[in-house]
């Protein structure tokens, strides 16, 4: 699937703390006494202005600013906290919520903070929120984003080099922007480092100093859940640039008991959060469109279409992939139309489909709609290319599969054949989903308020997977839990 998604060029543009150098671990480290923000470093080093320049660029590759002033004073409350018992107090931050379902935290040199409301809404207490942040402010105030320019001038080269292979290609526009991006990735040391930092931060801010080996746990119930082989996809954010190992999981354990045994000290903050997010935007934007199930429907461009039964959609800012057995993959996106009178036959031989077999082009209808399809091939896939044209849209579908393979005509006729305008009642009937807190009555368990979630097929594995609630667990009356609905 790694190979596809850069094939497609629609990889994430942006990876938080990833694991890039492997280096020993140290245990006796400790922050900067004089941590760097932009306005202090940029007098003599002008490339400590990274955060922000890079920071209109992360906010849009990831939906942009999520505001929900609920949600932000909560953010802010447990921000708060942490800053007055770090080291240097009088370090400024400041905090993004990015509008992405992605689950990912990150930071930039300068105080620049970063989470999106996807991990706002797995986390099910303040304290797993208060572990994230505690661990991300510890890069700035170990001054790891200045440590990590001297890799620059190395990313540099490798950028020039891939602007000389894919110059005029999306992919290496893409990857050239992963390249400037790819300073957000922090090694082993530096990770294990803020660890140390961020425990003690929840420690003595007053949070359940085991919130983060906890939240770690949760984030790989979410790969489990999400993934159908979580071993080898690398599609989660956080998780594929949050070192999670076993290992790492007990180190955070044994930091936290030098404030005393798990579930007797600190405080979770569970009620004030539950609080804070209930009604919080879940899942897709109404800008991005929605997924149901294996059904993408965008109201505002009016469209609908569903992918083969079994594969996974994935409602990208640039594009929108589905994934599916045998390492088939589906890209689908808008372009505007510039030449109204041009042929979609023209269209499809202009240039911009690499390996097209012009022998292929066919123009037809699809639902009414003027449309056109071809074959391609490069490499080790055959493609099939689709464009409908819609008022002054045109909409491409480019269906992959490795050569050899028989399943191409059958997932692209899929598509096709569902590829349709919304009527105005369906638009007017879509609602984005959102993280309702509701509290638990008497006759309630986890089977009746799993049936209520909406958005998946999988109703009861995803209410025990945004609960946090293990096999063989049980609710109580007067419990308050998370479930998804419009």
């Amino acid at each position: 699937m790694r190979a596809l998604a850069a094939l497609f060029a629609a990889a994430t543009l942006l990876s938080g703390c990833q694991s890039v150098i492997d280096q020993t671990y140290q245990a006796n480290v400790k922050p900067s006494a004089n941590p760097q923000i932009v306005d202090e470093v940029q007098k003599n080093d002008p490339r400590a202005q990274m955060g922000a320049r890079e920071h209109p660029r992360i906010v849009a590759s990831y939906g942009g600013q999520y505001h929900d002033a609920k949600t932000e004073r909560l953010v802010a409350r447990i921000a708060g906290a942490l800053t007055a018992v770090s080291e240097n107090p009088n370090q400024s931050y400041r905090i993004t919520i990015l509008n992405s379902p992605a689950i990912n935290a990150f930071a930039l040199p300068g105080g620049y903070l970063y989470v999106t409301r996807g991990l706002l809404a797995l986390a099910n207490d303040a304290s797993e929120v208060a572990a994230v942040l505690s661990h991300e402010m510890a890069h700035v105030t170990a001054n790891h984003g200045i440590e990590r320019q001297k890799r620059e001038e190395a990313e540099v080269i490798a950028s020039r080099v891939v602007a000389e292979v894919l110059s005029s290609d999306l992919a290496g526009k893409q990857a050239l922007a992963r390249g400037k991006l790819r300073l957000a990735a922090f090694s082993r040391q530096q990770e294990l480092q803020a660890d140390v930092i961020g425990v003690r931060m929840l420690g003595e801010a007053g949070y359940d100093p085991y919130a983060a080996a906890r939240f770690l746990d949760s984030m790989s119930a979410y790969a489990r859940y999400s993934s159908a082989d979580p071993d080898t996809d690398q599609s989660l954010d956080f998780l594929s640039s949050h070192p999670n190992a076993p290992q790492r999981v007990e180190l955070a354990r044994q930091h936290a008991r030098a404030f005393g045994q798990e579930g007797t000290v600190g405080d979770k903050g569970r009620d004030y959060y539950l609080t804070g997010i209930d009604g919080l935007l879940y899942g897709d934007s109404p800008e991005e469109g929605y997924v149901r199930n294996e059904t993408f429907l965008h109201a505002g461009l009016g469209i609908r279409f569903d992918v083969p039964e079994g594969f996974r959609i994935d409602n990208k800012v640039e594009a929108v992939l589905a994934t599916g057995p045998d390492e088939t993959a589906i890209r689908f996106d808008g372009v505007q139309a510039t030449d109204a009178n041009q042929s979609l036959s023209n269209y499809l031989t202009s240039g911009w489909v690499a390996g097209l077999q012009p022998e292929t082009v066919r123009e037809t209808t699809i639902n009414g709609l003027p449309a056109a399809t071809a074959k391609a091939s490069a490499e080790r896939w055959d493609f099939d290319v689709t464009v409908i044209r819609l008022d002054k849209q045109l909409f491409r579908f480019l269906t992959a599969v490795p050569k050899g393979s028989t399943s191409l005509e059958a997932t692209a006729d899929t598509m096709r054949r569902t590829f349709r305008r919304m009527t105005p009642q369906e638009a007017a009937e879509l609602r984005p989903l959102r993280v309702r807190v509701v509290t638990v009555q008497p006759g309630d368990n986890i089977t009746t308020l799993a049936a209520r979630m909406m958005g998946t097929d999988r109703k009861l594995d995803m209410f025990k997977m945004i609960n946090a609630l293990p096999t063989g667990a049980s609710i109580l009356p007067g419990q308050r839990v998370k479930i998804i609905s419009d």
